[in-house]
């Protein structure tokens, strides 16, 4: 018993069990064998168990354990706890126990095995009763047996026998080999020819019997043509031996049908006559054995090896000797010359090109078949195995099969099965013919993989040349997990994208349906070196409309790399056809993922509408240009009203499409054919059902095929007969607010491509400001919207001459209003010098986050180059006197070559970058497009305005009896030390005094400052590039003072502050914008 077993009872109910069993083996006379079954009670043995209990006492003998386990394996009763002490035990004559540790040795068994009902236990101990009588039969047989083989042996070379000299002695030392211990015997009996009526019949010979054949022979006489002799061909060594199987399964020592060792006695005539029968066991030893050394089996070795034709030494000659070696000794008992031949270089020839094969042999005596199968080893498992045993059964009408398996160093895996068909007569089975192309073309389909479909659909997609590489790239490295859920045409399409991923950066999309129904709809990322984060991916895929059920990742090493497979099951709420929309689709997410698009709901009209992303980038544009003119409406609100009524958003995409696609009018018929059925689809899925709505919209179908104005008026009625079925008023102006704006439009630069399209981040749109809707007062003459992820920026001009600033304006969500104001009070103060003006704004959206000043200058620039790009790319140029339109420009208004922009607020250092772009473009104005720079006026260097302004405050100072730039003076400014103006004001005074100013970034409080020393540091910081507040040294600020970022919750207010700004001594501390509201109102 192993020390695992202890455990499963405590002290207490062990000593119960063995006084139990003691009981239960008291009394046994030699020879007898007590068995008993019973599930425990505490009640009735004292102690308990969940399993029934298989007790027996025996006198020692081999095979006991090994038999009565065989027993329960054969009925599927497992064993779960085996105690098997042999012990002395004295008895007197009736049996009784007088005494243990001396006497004879008796084997004890204890079995704790699967619960059993009452009537099981009765079967059960009937079986081992008859196993431990079988087993009793053929120990005390043994010796008598051997005797028989070894005497059998000596008289062969004396009987008469039509075979060869040198055969009869091989068979002779065959039997003495197997007498050996080579031979575990269980059973003999002789039989001899006898006539019975017209036909001869094998009987058996009374009182021959010992082993399991002891007794009479119950069966009747078999007719001589039914027998193993009768199919035996009439040459060879094994024509003196019978070596085959019984039709029985052994019930000692170990399961599987038993070895058949037949020796046949001929008369005069070479006739068979008599039969000497050993059953029994081959041992482990034999079948260790190489096959040089066994008598009989050394014969087929040398046959086998001279006919191959190959040297012994040779590469192949050592590989046929290594296979014959490593077959199933049972091969080499049973098998022919010749078969044997033909199995082992048909075995040779696998190992140039590792395959599938099956070898079947038809056993020549007619019982059964035995099979060899071989498997490349990565391909065999258990259920590889089972189901090659299930078509075999299936193939050859068998109940049960045998099977071994052998896993070597050769990348083959051997199968060695023995198959019985069910017998169609009383005496044993009929082996039919078999059909082998059949079978090793089911084995083929059982033994292929996934892999090999994998690699077949790759072929047949791209040719063996360039499928092979990716299947064994890319197919092979794909995880157990992966294979399990996907089939190998998903597969293929997966392994296509792995491959063709360009680096960390790029992303490759797969929009498809797996299946119809429910969770067929999939949504796959690849990406190579790390993945997509699902706080990133959830809110893309959910804004585009998407229902996310359930993530599926996969990480695959391959190609020297690592690549990821995330593969997500989404849902969307009305059907959709996917090979219609996938391509829009994953150009859409792709574009989010990299920052080409937004990540918002407009998204949503991908799907809904049937929009590409730069469609639903087009409508976001008109959409932020409507909330900076003021519209009362929210982005949200826009959203969700037009994917409410995506027929209308998708009119609004044609009513844009047909006032500015350049390609309207030079449209070959066929490119027109097919874009009139591709929008018809569209339309239809979105319409559905609804003929009302067929109507209404097929005159834009049909305008198609005619010029632009027919095709702008079919939209602009298409559009105003549905919207006249919108029922709330609120997304009706909604609606109508971009029909206006699109038809507001005179220029866009959308359909110049990479030049200046949405392929470059940003996109221009040049209205009429006259008939935009709702916008507020004063209309500029022509103002352009310049729209990207990264940037948004407009340009105000009030006249077709005029000039202004472009600013780096902080307000995201109204810059275009502090634009306006700017360029109102510019009117104003230079209605004199230019009776018009024009000013400029963009806004940074994608500031670094946590980028230091450098970084978020770069980002500034980077978008200020957008705005410039953005407002030359749709304006005329003059070239050699005449007017040249930007290239793939629709015009709906007259010649405008004339655009000049200056320095604002944050741009004071940008006129150089403006002019190189001017000069990219070849703008007829060269470096004269900006002023300032390098090569022109320099606004900060000269401080012209600040110079005119300080003339006027020295005047105010004259005025009030002091002198400016002698006498100390405070003051308080909006600004930093970095701008043009503000900047070179505080510094045309050493006497100034500032005891406070603001910017959009910082608030500076010095509220007793030294001038001298505050003139010092300021003159510093002015000369700093791009310096701030920030960088004013703190040491040389006055006592109560500081700087403070604008985006603080609270500043505290010290009493010099408060003295100094004349706050009330209750304050201690202010919010940002109550402090500067108490700084400009500071006396």
């Amino acid at each position: 018993m192993s020390g695992d077993e202890f455990p499963q009872h405590p002290p207490e109910a062990w000593a119960s069990l063995g006084t139990g069993f003691l009981e239960f083996a008291r009394i046994r006379k030699p020879g007898d064998v007590l068995v008993r079954l019973f599930n425990p009670s505490r009640a009735s043995h004292g102690w308990a168990s969940s399993r029934t209990v298989l007790q027996l006492a025996n006198d020692d003998m081999p095979f006991l354990v090994d038999s009565v386990t065989l027993a329960l394996a054969e009925r599927g009763i497992a064993v779960h706890v085996l105690g098997h002490p042999v012990v002395r035990i004295t008895r007197d004559r009736g049996g009784k126990l007088s005494a243990i540790g001396e006497g004879s040795p008796e084997s004890l068994m204890h079995l704790e095995i699967d619960r059993q009902s009452a009537a099981g236990m009765k079967d059960i101990e009937a079986s081992i009763r008859q196993v431990l009588v079988d087993v009793r039969a053929m120990v005390a047989d043994w010796p008598a047996m051997r005797d028989k083989m070894l005497e059998v042996a000596e008289q062969l070379g004396t009987r008469t026998s039509p075979l060869a000299g040198e055969d009869v002695q091989e068979a002779r030392e065959f039997l003495r080999w197997a007498a050996d211990n080579h031979f575990t015997f269980l059973g003999y009996r002789e039989y001899e020819v006898a006539g019975q009526g017209k036909q001869e019949v094998l009987q058996a010979v009374a009182g021959s019997g010992m082993g399991l054949l002891r007794g009479e022979d119950r069966g009747q006489p078999r007719p001589l043509t039914s027998l193993a002799a009768h199919y035996m061909p009439r040459s060879g060594a094994v024509d003196a031996l019978i070596l085959t199987k019984t039709n029985a399964r052994a019930t000692v020592h170990r399961r599987g049908y038993m070895d058949y060792i037949g020796v046949l006695t001929f008369n005069k005539a070479g006739k068979p006559v008599r039969e000497e029968r050993f059953l029994g066991l081959f041992t482990s030893s034999a079948y260790n054995r190489r096959p040089w050394d066994i008598p009989v089996v050394r014969q087929r070795y040398r046959h086998v090896m001279e006919q191959s034709g190959l040297d012994a030494d040779s590469h192949n000659g050592k590989a046929l000797k290594h296979i014959l070696e490593t077959l199933p000794r049972d091969e080499l008992f049973q098998s022919t010359e010749h078969e044997l031949l033909q199995t082992s270089l048909g075995i040779l020839g696998l190992q140039e090109r590792v395959r599938s094969r099956i070898f079947m042999r038809r056993d020549r005596y007619g019982r059964f078949y035995s099979a060899l199968v071989y498997i490349p080893r990565d391909r065999f498992n258990t259920e590889v195995r089972l189901r090659i045993e299930a078509m075999l059964k299936d193939a050859l009408n068998a109940d049960h099969v045998d099977s071994s398996v052998m896993l070597g160093e050769s990348p083959l895996a051997q199968l060695h099965i023995m198959i019985r068909p069910k017998p169609s007569d009383g005496n044993s089975g009929t082996v039919p013919d078999i059909d082998m192309v059949a079978i090793e073309g089911q084995l083929a389909q059982i033994v292929r993989d996934w892999a090999d479909d994998l690699r077949d659909e790759l072929i047949a997609r791209r040719g063996e040349e360039h499928a092979l590489p990716l299947a064994n790239t890319y197919g092979r490295a794909l995880p157990a997990g992966y294979i399990e859920n996907v089939s190998a045409q998903v597969a293929a399409d997966d392994v296509e994208h792995l491959a063709a991923l360009a680096g960390a950066d790029d992303l490759r999309l797969s929009l498809y349906r797996s299946h119809q129904g429910a969770g067929g709809l999939r949504f796959k990322f690849y990406r190579q070196g790390d993945d997509i984060p699902l706080s990133d991916a959830l809110p893309m895929m959910e804004n585009m409309g998407l229902r996310v059920i359930s993530e599926h990742p996969y990480r695959i090493d391959a190609n020297g790399g690592v690549f990821f497979i995330q593969d997500f099951e989404v849902e969307y709420p009305r059907p959709i056809e996917v090979s219609e929309i996938d391509v829009d689709f994953e150009e859409a997410f792709a574009a989010i993922w990299r920052g080409q698009a937004e990540n918002d709901a407009f998204n949503r009209l991908i799907l809904t509408a049937g929009l590409s992303w730069r469609q639903v980038a087009m409508l976001r544009a008109y959409c932020k240009y409507l909330l900076q003119v003021g519209v009362t409406f929210s982005q949200a609100y826009m959203e969700q009203t037009l994917s409410r009524y995506p027929l209308l958003a998708r009119l609004l995409v044609e009513l844009f499409e047909a006032r500015f696609d350049p390609s309207t009018g030079r449209e070959s018929k066929a490119e027109i054919k097919a874009g009139m059925q591709k929008f018809q689809s569209q339309l239809e899925r979105i319409a559905g059902e609804d003929a009302a709505l067929a109507a209404i919209v097929r005159p834009v179908i049909d305008a198609r095929a005619g010029k632009r104005a027919g095709q702008v008026e079919a939209a602009r009625a298409a559009l105003l007969g549905l919207m006249d079925r919108v029922s709330s008023l609120d997304e009706d102006r909604i609606l109508r607010s971009f029909k206006g704006v699109i038809e507001a439009t005179l220029r866009t630069s959308y359909y110049q491509g990479a030049v200046g399209g949405a392929d470059t981040g940003y996109v221009s749109y040049k209205f009429d400001s006259a008939m935009v809707p709702d916008l507020p007062k004063p209309r500029p003459y022509r103002e352009i919207f310049v729209y990207g992820p990264r940037v948004e920026g407009v340009h105000l001009r009030f006249g077709p001459v005029a000039r202004g600033g472009l600013r780096w304006s902080d307000r995201r969500e109204d810059f275009r209003t502090e634009v306006l104001g700017l360029v109102k009070a510019q009117m104003v103060k230079n209605t004199v010098i230019v009776p018009v003006g024009s000013k400029g704004g963009f806004f940074v959206k994608r500031p670094p986050a946590g980028g230091d000043r450098d970084a978020i200058q770069a980002e500034g620039i980077a978008c200020y180059r957008m705005f410039i790009n953005g407002l030359l790319d749709i304006t005329d140029n003059i070239v050699d006197g005449g007017i040249v339109p930007p290239a793939n420009v629709v015009r709906f208004d007259e010649d405008d070559p004339y655009l000049v922009v200056a320095a604002d607020k944050g741009t004071a250092t940008f006129s150089d970058i403006a002019n190189g772009i001017a000069r990219e473009h070849r703008f007829w104005l060269d470096d004269a497009f900006a002023s300032g720079g390098s090569v022109g006026y320099d606004h900060k260097g000269m401080g012209i305005t600040a110079r005119g302004g300080w003339e006027s405050v020295k005047r105010h100072f004259r005025a009030m009896g002091r002198d400016s730039q002698k006498q100390d003076f405070t003051c308080a400014g909006v600004g930093d030390m970095s701008g043009d103006v503000f900047g070179n004001g505080m510094l045309l005074s050493r006497h100034i005094l500032l005891i406070a100013a603001f910017d959009h970034r910082h608030i500076f409080l010095d509220p007793t400052p030294d001038a001298s020393t505050s003139f010092k540091e300021r003159t510093r910081m002015f000369k700093l590039p791009r310096s701030s507040w920030e960088d004013y040294d703190a040491t040389l600020i006055s006592e109560g003072g500081g700087v403070y970022p604008r985006s603080a919750k609270s500043i505290p207010v010290s009493p010099q502050v408060r003295a100094a700004l004349g706050i009330g001594v209750m304050t201690e501390a202010m919010s940002p914008a109550e402090l500067m509201s108490a700084i400009l109102k500071a006396p």
